[in-house]
């Protein structure tokens, strides 16, 4: 039954019922109704000037005018024609009063529409699937993939950056689906697959829909957790539906974000043959290189965790292609950028490049992200122009997390917070191979009562044992200088997070990245598979032991070292401590000045906010009797955490 056929049946259903309302109601107000005992009182007290009989129905009308209506009993009456005569009662009779057409009409075929609508709502179910997924209960084996055209997509490779060369893998795809004879004239056949893996936020589903945007192919986008369902064997029927509407669009594009939600390995105790998901990927598996090949269909997928994927799924002739979506470099930082400041007006003062420089490890979703708040802070600040200083501002807030300036600290615990961040800021500076200082804050941000900032020179993509040395020796900075000034009583909770990270580091020194003598290069246990059944311990209670011991002996010798330097510069934690609390917030050349014993500069934009504070800067000043030579630190290449 066509569409317009149902909407015609619809419309004159409708419009029967309405008629048939307003022929009820055409007659105006229905005068009140009496019992027949009041009426035959009525009669015989002669205040009944006429009545109208119609069956049971009496209209009367009173010598004053006035209508009413009363019902004759199913009983015979002779006696009331003689009173109503007797009374000179005006007697008129008039036939029962039949329903109107309409409503016998619509009495008539209500059978007939009642068994038409059943039938409509049976065929909408049966066919609810067939446009995408959309329907009632009955479709739930439908597909719930949605399908776009190609002139729905408007992504191409030019709103992609930072990802060269996977766009340059993926590219090849586009040749596939523009021209597939170029390739089959040499033997060549389209790839049945594309994994994309990598971190989140790199751009996976971006790049995926920029396939289908160059190609201008049809796109059938789904998430994995759809396949899925309470009901056994639903997931496998979506499946079906799924490649079958596809080979209907050959050639096409179906894209599965989140593969890893119906892909998971098999056999790792979960679940058993009956199991949703194992029917639900047995399926995928059948469809992708099965008996009968899907040819014009290429499945390309996402997933953050490749690992946990069965190795079925990830063999050639499924996933011919495993391309890995990374961080982008300052290169790739640097173009994603200029991506996502096509619509912001932007100060000819920034320097795209160097914002990149300083977001090392940020994905292509964290630059998307600064660009917006630098925008929102340039916003409230009445702003025609984003600048370099609001760009500042939304790393800040990014990697530190927002102020929370209406926090209410004593001064007590501000000093406290201030030694505590000079002794992550003063051993950071001191270590060989550290990343430089960027800031140090007693400002509280996000959970932290204080922050210091250590930012990388370059990308980095390994660390040395000299390097994660010194950063063990940061992260204890900060205890330390409590337990220095404070005494061991005076230790705080600070540190918490600090002896966490650094419990974790000296640990995986130990087990995963044989960086001791003792232990030697062997991977200890791999607790961390997201495999059931392929994680935990591999090694004797003894070798537990010695572990222990090991993780034990690296962090003493790195809690000693920072302590020394600490005891040695204890001048030079104090003056930080007295900068910090003027200031609030000290940068590199303020730590510079610290660490060589000058008299603080006050930061860049102190003067704007505090005119009356004059010229000369901070009172901090590290006692000279201590010595003016500048402590030298080693190289510091890459990947400095936040510590607070």
């Amino acid at each position: 039954m066509s569409e317009m056929a149902k909407n015609l049946i619809l419309w004159i259903i409708i419009a029967a019922v309405l008629l048939s309302i307003f022929q009820n109601f055409k007659e105006g107000p229905t005068p009140p109704t009496i019992s027949y005992t009041n009426f035959v009182d009525e009669v015989q007290s002669e205040r009944v000037r006429s009545v109208v009989i119609q069956g049971q129905m009496i209209h009367g009308t009173r010598n004053d005018g006035t209508s009413f209506v009363a019902i004759r009993p199913a009983v015979p009456d002779d006696g009331m024609m003689k009173d109503l005569l007797n009374h000179n009662v005006n007697v008129e009779g008039k036939e029962p009063e039949k329903p109107s057409i309409w409503s016998q009409l619509l009495l008539a075929a209500f059978p007939i529409l009642l068994i038409v609508l059943i039938f409509m709502f049976f065929m909408r179910q049966m066919q609810g699937g067939a446009g995408g997924g959309r329907g009632g209960p009955m479709s739930f084996g439908k597909s719930k993939a949605k399908l776009l055209n190609e002139d729905q997509i408007k992504t191409t490779f030019a709103d992609v950056a930072g990802v060269d060369e996977a766009k340059e893998d993926v590219g090849e795809l586009v040749e596939f689906l523009s021209d597939p004879s170029k390739f089959q004239s040499v033997g060549g056949r389209i790839p049945r697959g594309v994994l994309l893996s990598g971190p989140p936020g790199t751009g996976k589903t971006l790049l995926a829909k920029a396939i289908a945007g160059e190609a201008k192919v049809p796109f059938f986008s789904i998430s994995g957790s759809d396949f899925v369902e309470m009901f056994v064997g639903v997931g496998a029927s979506r499946v079906r539906d799924m490649f079958e509407q596809a080979k209907k669009q050959a050639p096409c594009i179906i894209f599965i974000d989140e593969i890893d939600a119906v892909g998971r390995a098999r056999g790792g105790g979960w679940g058993g043959g009956n199991d949703e998901r194992e029917q639900t990927l047995n399926q995928l598996l059948v469809e992708m290189d099965g008996f009968e090949g899907n040819e014009g269909v290429i499945v390309i997928a996402a997933s953050n965790r490749p690992d946990v994927l069965d190795s079925a799924l990830m063999r050639p002739g499924r996933f011919d292609r495993q391309i890995y979506v990374g961080l982008p470099d300052i290169r790739g930082r640097e173009q994603i950028l200029k991506v996502h400041v096509r619509k912001v007006p932007l100060d000819d003062k920034v320097d795209l490049h160097v914002i990149a420089r300083g977001t090392p490890g940020f994905s292509g979703a964290d630059l998307a992200n600064l660009v917006n708040e630098a925008a929102l802070f340039a916003a409230r600040a009445d702003k025609r122009l984003v600048t370099t200083e609001e760009f500042e501002k939304a790393r800040d807030k990014i990697m530190m997390g927002a102020e929370r300036r209406s926090l209410v600290m004593s001064e007590e615990e501000k000093i406290n917070t201030a030694y505590h961040e000079a002794g992550h800021a003063i051993i950071g500076r001191l270590m060989p191979q550290h990343d430089p200082i960027h800031k140090v804050s007693i400002i509280p941000r996000g959970r932290a009562l204080g922050v210091t900032q250590f930012l990388p020179e370059e990308d980095q993509y390994s660390m040395s044992k000299l390097k994660l040395t010194s950063q063990l020796c940061s992260l204890y900075g900060g205890r330390i200088a409590e337990e220095l000034i404070n005494g061991a009583d005076g230790v705080t909770t600070g540190a918490s997070n600090d002896i966490e990270r650094a419990s974790q580091l000296a640990r995986s020194m130990v087990t995963r990245w044989g960086l001791t003598e003792k232990m030697g290069p062997i991977l200890y246990g791999d607790e961390e598979s997201a495999i059931p059944g392929q994680g935990g311990k591999n090694f004797s209670g003894a070798t537990s032991q010695q572990i222990d011991e090991e993780v034990r002996r690296i962090i003493d010798e790195s809690y000693e070292r920072a302590e020394t330097l600490l005891k040695d510069n204890i001048d030079i934690l104090h003056a930080m401590k007295d900068a910090l609390m003027e200031y609030e917030t000290i940068d590199a050349e303020q730590v510079d000045d610290l660490m060589a014993r000058r008299q603080v500069r006050p930061p860049r934009d102190w003067h704007d906010s505090h005119p009356d504070q004059g010229d000369s800067g901070s009172s901090a000043v590290v006692n000279p009797e201590v010595g003016a030579e500048k402590p030298e630190r080693g190289d510091a290449p890459i990947g400095g955490p936040l510590e607070g």
